[in-house]
């Protein structure tokens, strides 16, 4: 059953700005599903080119760029994100503490941001 809209998922992915990054299940759960973090990522698997969606600024609940099935997609994500300020730790994670997107304004203690 598809709950999600994809143009709804799109256009919260489309409110995270740059430097900042949001889960697929924070996705979700903004707009109103929270266990249904697996249907924001097939929305974005089935962006195209031509849709300028910020599709780099969401990875899983560690902080880490989820795997796709497209060659290649994983390193760009991270260079985009690089690109944007992100810093990745030595395991390819990013920290949420300090990067993720907080909607309604709030700062996460100790980050500076």
């Amino acid at each position: 059953m598809n709950v999600l809209n994809h143009q709804q998922i799109y256009r919260v992915v489309a409110d995270i700005p740059k430097g900042r990054v949001a889960t697929y299940g924070q996705i979700a759960s903004r707009l109103g599903y929270p266990r249904h973090a697996r249907q924001v990522g097939y929305a974005l698997a089935a962006l195209t080119d031509e849709q300028a969606v910020p599709w780099h600024r969401v990875v899983n609940a560690r902080g880490e760029i989820s795997t796709r099935s497209q060659p290649g997609y994983a390193e760009l994500q991270k260079l985009l994100l690089e690109d944007e300020g992100v810093i990745f730790d030595e395991h390819d994670c990013i920290s949420l503490q300090a990067y993720q997107w907080q909607p309604d304004g709030e700062q996460k203690i100790g980050t500076g941001m």
